[in-house]
């Protein structure tokens, strides 16, 4: 049964070491919940992004929370590369696992039904085969003679995704961002704040009902109004390109990371 929750509570959640999911800047990121995780000194976070990490990953870096990165890259868009993660590559900082769009998609899909792995095209001959001990060349049982590569399921231990809106039965509208979706199916848990929440059941509406995550996906809820700010959310406000700009010169360096954070009202 979903829980309703505070923010804070919410935080209070998601304990470090765990193996974190994380939507994409735009579509389901939560950086108001980050910042709060940010705040309480989270620790050794294994991130998954979904497949790409923005602003709320970098920040996490940033704050030392990260020990393992698995994602297909990290960017602030328009306002260019993420400082934190650049840096925290160059320095050794986190260990990466690097990977591709496809690849990421694969390995949550393998979570979602259960399986332990995901056969994908695509990336043999390529250099990240060297440095993915849990992907494996393979042969096609249908064609000894196809090699094909199989990817090790990704299954975070929690998600935390901001959607739009949820109603009193813990149903979730993420609209048609499939990614989305298919984080909260391979997760064991899923976390959301949302914008509001609704006192009339989301699944009523035959029309809207294909982007509803249903309850029995949702572990927990906590309205978070403007949560996904700065980096936006699909169909309610659009990405706050000026502050993302303001941020992405702030981290430049460690220093400058820490007084932009600690201008957000502490939360570092």
């Amino acid at each position: 049964m979903t829980k309703f929750v505070t923010p804070q509570a919410m935080a209070e959640m998601i304990p470090s070491g765990c193996k974190l999911g994380l939507a994409p800047d735009d579509y389901g990121a939560s950086p108001g919940l980050v910042r709060m995780l940010i705040d309480r000194g989270i620790r050794d976070l294994h991130v998954v992004c979904a497949p790409i990490g923005g602003m709320q990953v970098d920040m996490l870096i940033g704050a030392g929370a990260v020990s393992t990165l698995e994602t297909s890259a990290v960017s602030l868009g328009e306002a260019g590369g993420a400082p934190c993660f650049n840096r925290a590559v160059r320095e050794g900082a986190i260990r990466l696992l690097d990977g591709t769009c496809p690849a990421v998609f694969a390995g949550l899909t393998a979570a979602e039904k259960g399986v332990p792995f995901m056969p994908i095209r695509g990336i043999i001959g390529s250099d990240l085969l060297k440095r993915r001990d849990d992907w494996k060349v393979a042969s096609n049982p249908f064609d000894e003679a196809e090699k094909i590569v199989v990817v090790s399921a990704i299954q975070p231990d929690i998600s935390l995704i901001h959607a739009p809106e949820a109603d009193r039965f813990g149903n979730v509208r993420l609209g048609r961002r499939r990614e989305v979706m298919l984080l909260a199916h391979a997760s064991k848990k899923t976390f959301v704040t949302v914008e509001r929440i609704s006192e009339v059941s989301l699944l009523e509406d035959e029309k809207l009902a294909a982007g509803i995550l249903p309850a029995m996906y949702v572990s927990a809820v906590a309205q978070l109004e403007n949560g996904g700010w700065p980096t936006g959310l699909y169909a309610e406000y659009p990405r706050d390109g000026g502050e993302v700009e303001k941020y992405a010169k702030a981290a430049r360096s460690a220093e400058g990371f820490r007084a932009y954070v600690g201008g957000l009202g502490g939360a570092a």
